[in-house]
């Protein structure tokens, strides 16, 4: 693992100049504690590039408290394992001093109004530190392609939006959300999870299915099929069900037809969840 931004370049160099002429590097940025769904973001990373980069870096800018930045769970050793046992050429994993030495008075990207919903509204702090982090590791890689899990389709729009305005080079490739057998992301919150609230947990992907399965009867119908699905399970509770226009990522009006996104977050015994899926209304 590199843990410095001179020893990240100088490695990039050389791994430039030991690949073939024209060589596409890939960057994926995560928070480590890597998983299965981090896999599959290196065999994408791997397609479309032939020089993978993968950072790993808990973003204190992401945490409301510094007690909730130090509770999340560190695995650096397996992360390394992993990122080698897939071929990784790259691995960049610095400390909160080597890539915020100003700490929370670093400058600043900003996500605007649209940050402060959704995800943004219970974590107004949450996409501007992100986004803040995301541009710094795209002006430090320059690659050529960023590779995102869909599972969090804000934090695409927002990148995307934010290359667009700042004018990185740099396309985004995505992979589709892995799944566990109950339905429900891989993530580390899922292994935290005892029985009865897994089954409690696994409910938020039933509440997407019937929002999908009424979209044929309009966007009321979509959120309260979605509602009903949840009914009666006190261990769920749920911050946001919405449903929004993947072009402008904000709610659509009632006499919307044609692809929207069904979002959905809540709190299971402490661990938040959140997911979404593409549903089609007509």
């Amino acid at each position: 693992m590199i843990s410095t931004t001179d020893g990240l370049r100088s490695r990039l160099a050389e791994a430039r100049a030991a690949a073939p002429e024209g060589a596409r590097v890939a960057l994926i940025s995560t928070i480590g504690a890597l998983h299965d769904g981090h896999i599959d973001l290196v065999h994408r990373a791997r397609e479309v590039a032939e020089i993978v980069v993968v950072s790993v870096f808990v973003n204190p800018l992401r945490f409301a408290t510094h007690a909730e930045f130090a509770a999340y769970p560190r695995t650096p050793d397996d992360d390394e394992q992993l990122l080698e046992s897939l071929g990784v050429d790259v691995i960049f994993a610095p400390n909160a001093a080597e890539l915020l030495p100003d700490g929370t008075a670093t400058t600043k990207v900003t996500a605007g109004d649209l940050g402060l919903r959704y995800e943004g509204r219970s974590r107004p702090f949450y996409f501007d530190g992100l986004l803040t982090v995301e541009a710094k590791l795209l002006n430090l890689v320059k690659p050529d392609v960023a590779v995102y899990g869909e599972r969090d389709p804000q934090r695409i729009f927002l990148v995307r939006r934010m290359i667009r305005d700042l004018y990185f080079d740099v396309e985004v490739a995505t992979v589709e959300t892995v799944r566990g057998d109950d339905g429900l992301p891989v993530s580390t919150r899922v292994g935290m999870l005892d029985d009865r609230d897994l089954a409690a947990a696994g409910l938020l992907p039933a509440a997407l299915d019937a929002a999908a399965s009424n979209a044929d009867r309009g966007v009321d119908a979509c959120i309260a099929a979605a509602q009903s699905a949840l009914m009666g399970e006190p261990r769920i509770r749920l911050e946001y069900l919405s449903v929004v226009d993947p072009k402008s990522f904000l709610p659509v009006d009632e006499g919307h037809q044609g692809p929207a996104l069904a979002l959905i977050a809540a709190s299971v015994a402490g661990h938040r969840f959140i997911d979404s899926a593409l549903i089609y209304i007509s």
